[in-house]
């Protein structure tokens, strides 16, 4: 019953709530919910010192895109993709087991908003990308990275992780440059 205004507007709130006792702020997202913090970035501009995008879906290149604002009235769910992951022995990725086709298509909607605002994008950019991912396309970072309108934007290719790469091999390389990204674009103060 949600579209990607209900949960952007999650974390709209959920950054507000953050500003009340953070100066700076740095979003993180992973798949869809890199669509999700790239428009925080876009709408919040200097409320948002930086972004860390994980994978993120800007688009995706199944043929069947095309059909889906009419599919979705005829076929109510898909079968849920989870656990693209490399690693055997860490833990699976919780997930739906159906996708909904009238969210899968919300999102859709989001990705146009989000693709044709790209330019106004201007916080330094961690991006890191998978270089076998099952879910979402390599075509969805180029995409982003070719209309984005920061300057600084450095991309990571994962090289032992497949979609959902923070419970993958490279968990702590995107976990240690994460922290040196934001070490980088904040400006920490003694109090």
């Amino acid at each position: 019953q949600t579209r990607w205004q209900d949960w952007y507007a999650v974390l709209e709130h959920e950054l507000t709530e953050v500003r009340k006792h953070c100066e700076q702020v740095v979003v993180i997202g992973l798949s869809m919910g890199g669509a999700l913090v790239t428009r925080l970035a876009q709408e919040h501009g200097p409320r948002i010192g930086g972004l860390v995008l994980i994978n993120p879906a800007f688009t995706i290149t199944d043929p069947r895109r095309e059909i889906l604002p009419l599919l979705q009235h005829v076929l109510p769910t898909v079968p849920g993709i989870v656990s693209d992951i490399k690693r055997t022995d860490g833990e699976p990725e919780i997930g739906y087991e159906r996708v909904p086709l009238k969210a899968l298509y919300s999102q859709t909607q989001l990705w146009k908003t989000v693709v044709a605002d790209l330019p106004e994008v201007n916080q330094p950019v961690l991006l890191f990308r998978s270089r076998i991912d099952h879910v979402v396309p390599a075509e969805s970072s180029a995409l982003f990275l070719s209309r984005v309108g920061s300057t600084e934007v450095t991309e990571m290719v994962l090289t032992d992780s497949y979609h959902v790469a923070t419970l993958d091999n490279d968990a702590p390389k995107i976990e240690r440059e994460t922290l040196r990204f934001i070490e980088r674009v904040t400006v920490w103060s003694a109090s």
